[in-house]
Parts: C-alpha cells; structure tokens; sequence
C-alpha cells in the first residue's frame, strides 16, 4: 500500500507510529488575528452525513475558541431544502458562510446572491477544485485529495482480493466531486486487473431506503461472484448490513465493502467489531473544521487564502484497535494550538 501525503497514516501495524509522526503540524504558521464577535453560518448539505457532521463539530469548536457565533442550518438532503437553508443564512446577515458538504454547481444562483452581497464564503467539499479561488466565489475548498482517497480504497481492494477483486462501486451523480472519486475508483481497479461488475448511481440522501433492495438485488444478481463493495461515501454502508445479514453473510464475509471518504463514527465502529465494512478513507474532519474558520478569518480579513491541504488516513481495524477507543480521525498534531498561537487566543 502506498503511502499517501506527508503525514498520512496507513494500514495496519504502522498505524500508531505514522499517527506519532503527524505530531509536528504540517499547516500554516502565520496568518490574520482574529477578527471581533462574528457570526458565521454553516449551511450543512445533510446533517446525517457522518463527514458533514464532524465538520461541523470542528467548525462550532473553532469558533468557541476564536470568539465567534455560529448558527448551523440543515439542508436535510435536498436539493430545495439547501436552497431553503441559503434564503435563512441571508436574512441573518452573517459575517461568512461555510458550505459544508455539497456541490456548489447546484446552488449557482445563491452563491451569486451571496457574492453580490460581498459576504466571504468558504467550503467543504463544494466540488473538484479543491484550495484557493474554487468556483462560484468559494475563497477556500477545504478537503483532502479526492483522488489519492479513490486510489487508496481501490488499492485496498485489489490487494484484499490477491488482485482480483470484482467490484460494485457505489456514487451519486448529483455530486460532480462524487463521480469523479467513483470514476477513479474504476480507472484504479481495471488498470490494476480487477473487474467493475456495476457502477451504481443513486442517491446518497436516499440510502436508507435504496441500499436494502439494492444490496439484495446486487447479490441475487451477481453471488459470490461480488468480492468487495466501494463507495464515495461511508453513508453507503449505513443500511448496508442488514441485506447481508439477511442473505446468510457474515459481518466480515464478501462483499468487503470500503469507502473513499469520510470517516463517519458509524464506520469506525463497524470497522472495529468487523460488521460490514473493513475500511475506510478517513479524513481528518474536526481538524478541516478548524481550518474552515481560519480561512474565513482571511477571507473576512482581505487576506490569502493559506492553501492547506489535509492528509487523509487508511483506517482498517488493525490500525483502530492500535488507536484505542477513538472513533474518529483526529491527528496528534497539534492543530488547535497552531490556530488558536494565529489568531492570537
């Protein structure tokens, strides 16, 4: 298994000695103090995606030590309730808006709105572009590298498979940052000698209700033949299990199903009692939220954006039970300290 970014923590044994060298922190050292008594809102895309949530947390905890008020509101997972979310964060009148969790293509018209309005916005995963200058006026995509996290989970399987694995990979394509992860993940296992038995777009707002059926058809469909399940997303395997169990399969028989992203709890904790899902590409959530309220502190400020990118993490259950209790990917670098020695707090 190839090792990602600097700092990125791999499989297995070496878990806990790659989480011991991301001690020294590897992100922006200088920067704007930080701006009085702000009000920010987070508009979540869908607050029961794992990923969305640990952002948020992060987000709220960064604003607790900077000094500013937060109002989070929830998209509920819908593309109007989104747009709702964007008319509640305008009559606010907030000092910034952080778009956590969606593609900022479907709300073009609102990001013009708040352009216009000369209110500095920042984001999570708002699409491909990830850094600086993202479109639509983002001063900032905060995010790991989405296609080493596709390149991982798809190394994995193949090397799980004794490089053969046949894969039904999982995506949504109301996301464009969700097809080009699940186009990576294809790319990845044909050139490695693998098979992509489907390639199955739906919904990730609708996987409490589409994953059962759909599991159980994959698997009348293909049998045994299915080796491991990839998705762009831990939410995937949410509702997963229970088809399974319902066909006979065991919590750590095939499919073996792994994810590009993002780490949610639920997936840690399946991962660490071996229930339908051995892995995941875990970002490190809370941290991204605390870089999200910095570079809305430059952006508020007329600053430069700092150009961090975070390294993301392969998380098996080896490396969980060297981590202990934690369910969720926080590195030991000591990121709250480098922000809080900016900001001037």
């Amino acid at each position: 298994m190839k090792v990602l970014l600097a700092g990125t923590i791999i499989a297995g044994s070496s878990f806990s000695a790659a989480n011991a060298q991301m001690a020294k922190w590897d992100g922006p050292t200088t920067g704007p103090k930080a701006a009085d008594s702000k009000t920010i809102v987070v508009l979540a895309g869908d607050l029961k995606n794992g990923g969305i949530l640990g952002v948020t947390n992060g987000v709220e905890e960064a604003a607790e030590k900077i000094g500013w008020n937060v109002r989070v509101i929830d998209g509920a997972g819908s593309i109007s309730g989104r747009t709702a979310a964007f008319g509640q964060a305008m009559a606010l009148q907030p000092a910034g808006i952080v778009i956590n969790g969606f593609d900022a293509v479907e709300q073009q018209a609102a990001l013009e709105t708040v352009a216009a309005a000369k209110i500095p916005m920042v984001s999570w995963h708002s699409g491909p572009k990830i850094g600086c200058d993202a479109p639509g006026g983002i001063f900032a995509n905060v995010s790991t590298d989405a296609m080493t996290v596709s390149e991982t989970a798809a190394e994995w399987a193949v090397e799980d498979a004794g490089g053969k694995p046949a894969v039904v990979i999982f995506t949504d394509s109301t996301y464009q940052i969700a097809i080009d992860k699940a186009d990576r993940i294809k790319e990845t296992i044909e050139k490695m000698g693998g098979t992509v038995l489907e390639y199955v777009d739906t919904p990730i707002a609708d996987t409490s209700a589409r994953m059962g059926p759909l599991t159980t058809s994959l698997l009348q469909k293909y049998g045994a033949k299915w080796t491991h399940a990839l998705a762009i997303n831990d939410l995937y395997f949410d509702f997963m299990g229970p088809a399974l169990a319902a066909a006979g399969i065991a919590g750590d028989g095939a499919p073996k199903a792994g994810s590009a992203g993002d780490g949610s709890e639920a997936a840690f904790q399946r991962i660490r009692t071996n229930q339908y899902q051995a892995i995941t590409v875990a970002e490190p959530l809370n941290l991204q939220g605390w870089q999200l309220v910095d570079e809305l502190n430059r952006a508020i400020q007329g600053e430069a954006c700092s150009g961090y990118i975070t390294s993301p993490a392969l998380v098996t259950e080896e490396g969980l039970k060297a981590m202990g209790d934690s369910n969720q990917f926080d590195p030991q670098s000591p990121y709250r300290e480098a922000y809080a020695k900016i900001w001037g707090k």
